[in-house]
C-alpha cells in the first residue's frame, strides 16, 4: 500500500504560502490514489521554482536545462513506457523558453502528464514579466506595464489537438489532485495549466483574486471531444474563470507507433551492437 510518507517530506526553498505546496501536495496525492510506488514514477523539470518540485518528491528525478522538461521527459517515457512521467514545468519555463518544444509534444502526443505552475510571473529570477502576464502588469522591468498580449495555453492547445487539456488552482487541492489523476490516468500528452499565486511577486493575481473568480465545472455543457466548444470555454477569461477538464481527445500516442517498444521497455531489450558496428564502419 503506497502512502504520502512514501512521497518524502523535506525542507523547501519555497516562500511561505507559495502556490507550489498546494500543487507538490496535489502531485502527491493524486499519485498515492492511483496506487504509484516511488519507484514506478518519474519527474522531470526544466528551471524556474516550479522546476525544484523533484527536489521535493520521493521518487525518480531529473532537472534539466530552462525549457527543457518535455525532452527529456518523452525520451524517457519511450526507453521505459511503463513508467509514470511527469514534466513539471512553469509558464516561463515552459511557454517561453519551452514554447517551442511545447507545441511539437502536442504534435508528438507522448504518453506524459504536463503540469505547469502558472503563476504569470518569472519567480526564480525575481519578478519579471512572463508570457501569461496580465496587460498592464508593472514589474521591475516592465515599469510602464505590460503591453504584450498574455498567452492563452488551454487555447492554444486545444487549438493544436492537445490529447488532455485541463485547468486547476493550487488553492483548491482536492480538485486540482482529480484533475492530476484524470490526466495521468490518460493515454497521451495531458496538459494541467494550474493556477498559481506567487505570492512575493504577483501582487495582482494573489490567493484573494482567484479565489473570487474561479469556478469548478462540474458540467462543461458540451462533450469534452468538442474541439470548438473546448476552445471557446477556453476563452473565458475575467470575472469568471473556469477550471476543470476542457477538452478530452482519445487518439493514439507516440509510443503506440513505435514498433520496437511492442516487445516490452526499449531499456530491457539487449543492445543491437551488430547494428552499431556496421553504422560506425561506414564512417572509416
Amino acid at each position: 500500500m503506497v502512502s504520502i510518507e512514501d512521497y518524502g517530506n523535506f525542507e523547501t526553498a519555497w516562500c511561505p504560502s507559495c502556490g507550489n505546496f498546494g500543487i507538490l501536495k496535489a502531485i502527491k496525492q493524486a499519485l498515492v490514489n492511483l496506487g504509484r510506488s516511488p519507484h514506478e514514477v518519474l519527474v522531470a523539470s526544466g528551471i524556474g521554482q516550479s522546476s525544484k518540485t523533484p527536489h521535493y518528491l520521493n521518487c525518480n528525478g531529473f532537472n534539466g536545462l530552462h525549457g527543457r522538461s518535455l525532452p527529456p521527459a518523452t525520451g524517457a517515457k519511450i526507453a521505459n513506457h511503463e513508467l509514470t512521467v511527469i514534466a513539471v514545468t512553469g509558464d516561463g519555463d515552459c511557454y517561453g523558453e519551452g514554447g517551442n518544444h511545447f507545441l511539437h509534444t502536442v504534435r508528438r502526443n507522448p504518453d506524459i502528464t504536463m503540469i505547469v505552475h502558472d503563476n504569470q510571473i518569472y519567480g526564480l529570477t525575481k519578478g519579471q514579466a512572463s508570457p501569461t502576464s496580465e496587460i498592464g502588469m508593472k514589474t521591475k522591468v516592465q515599469t510602464h506595464g505590460v503591453f504584450n498580449m498574455p498567452l492563452n495555453p488551454l487555447s492554444m492547445a486545444i487549438s493544436l489537438d492537445c490529447s488532455f487539456v485541463a485547468r486547476g488552482y493550487a488553492g483548491k487541492v482536492s480538485h486540482l489532485t482529480s484533475l492530476i489523476e484524470k490526466a495521468i490516468s490518460h493515454k497521451g500528452l495531458s496538459l494541467v495549466d494550474v493556477l498559481q499565486p506567487c505570492v512575493s511577486f504577483n501582487k495582482l493575481n494573489t490567493f484573494k483574486w482567484y479565489s473570487e473568480r474561479v469556478y469548478e465545472m462540474d458540467d462543461t455543457g458540451y462533450e469534452l471531444d468538442d474541439r470548438v466548444k473546448a476552445f471557446e470555454r477556453s476563452m473565458e477569461w475575467g470575472e469568471k474563470i473556469p477550471l476543470g477538464v476542457f477538452y478530452v481527445n482519445e487518439k493514439p500516442s507516440f509510443e503506440d507507433y513505435l514498433d520496437v517498444l511492442k516487445s516490452g521497455p526499449l531499456y530491457k531489450n539487449p543492445p543491437a551492437t551488430e547494428k552499431v558496428n556496421e553504422l560506425m564502419d561506414g564512417f572509416i
